[in-house]
C-alpha cells in the first residue's frame, strides 16, 4: 500500500468559520462539526479537520487542482472578494502568474492559514 495522507490538522481561531470559509471558497461540502473538529473532505483520502486554538500559528497548505477547478476557485474568490495573489508573500496582489506554475494562487484565511493552488501547466 502506498503511503497517503489521510488527515491534517488546521489549526484555526474558529474552527466552523475557517472549514466552512475553506469548503466555500474550494467548492466542497461542509457537514458540521465533529467533536471538537470541523472536517472538510478533501477528496476520497484526505479531510482536513479544523480545530480551534487560541493562537493559531498559521499553516501553508498547497493543492494540485485541474483547470476547471481552479478557474471556479478563481471565480468564487472573486465574487466573495477574497484577496489573492501569485506569491506567498503577497497573496493579495491579484495575479495568478505563478513562480512554479503557468498560474496559480495563494489565498489566506482569517486563521492565518495560506491556500496554495496550481493547476497543471
Amino acid at each position: 500500500m502506498p503511503i497517503t495522507l489521510n488527515h491534517t490538522i488546521v489549526p484555526a481561531a474558529h474552527n466552523e468559520r475557517a472549514a466552512r470559509f475553506f469548503a466555500t471558497v474550494m467548492g466542497l461540502p461542509y457537514e458540521g462539526p465533529d467533536r471538537h473538529f470541523a472536517p472538510v473532505r478533501v477528496n476520497e483520502s484526505l479531510t482536513l479537520d479544523y480545530l480551534s486554538v487560541p493562537e493559531p500559528p498559521g499553516t501553508h497548505l498547497a493543492f494540485d487542482v485541474d483547470p476547471a477547478t481552479f478557474d471556479a476557485v478563481l471565480i468564487r474568490l472573486r465574487e466573495a472578494a477574497v484577496p489573492y495573489g501569485n506569491d506567498p508573500s503577497t497573496p493579495d496582489n491579484g495575479r495568478t502568474d505563478h513562480p512554479l506554475a503557468a498560474r496559480g494562487l495563494y489565498f489566506t484565511d482569517d486563521s492565518g492559514n495560506l491556500y496554495e493552488l496550481m493547476p497543471p501547466a
